[in-house]
């Protein structure tokens, strides 16, 4: 029995590593949403990604996640902005703009907050169980 519990701790903790990575890129992300190149004409920031993937521990007889990759958003366009003042604009005055969108950004991250919660109570609720089945030991 504590050999499942101690699997479900460890399944959450994996999601809750996870979870954490992906309200890193989230974050990092939104912190860069108005970040242009430094000469003119240069490529702006571009919006990081994450993928997760399944993970099966064939010993333990347990899947967990893990992170498959991190990568860049090259297929969304950068906007331009008319901002000739701007030390990244080109001949025309035109700045090019992350391919950012904050909005989208905010919903992953608060989605990535919800899960490593779902994640802690699991691990938190596991960890009950173990003491509870501990406890139950010693009384016996």
């Amino acid at each position: 029995m504590t050999d499942a519990l101690n699997s479900i701790a460890s399944i959450a903790s994996s999601g809750m590593q996870a979870q954490s990575l992906r309200m890193r890129v989230a974050s990092e992300n939104i912190a860069n949403a108005r970040s242009t190149g430094n000469t003119p004409g240069a490529e702006p920031y571009r919006r990081k990604t994450i993928e997760f993937a399944s993970r099966t521990d064939r010993a333990a007889g347990m899947t967990s996640v893990a992170v498959r990759s991190l990568g860049v958003d090259r297929t969304t366009p950068f906007e331009v902005e008319h901002d000739p003042g701007n030390p990244a604009a080109d001949a025309n005055g035109d700045v090019k703009l992350p391919n950012v969108n904050a909005l989208v950004e905010m919903a992953d991250l608060r989605e990535a907050g919800r899960s490593y919660s779902a994640n802690l109570q699991m691990m938190k609720q596991a960890r009950a169980m173990i003491s509870m089945t501990i406890d139950l030991l010693r009384a016996g």
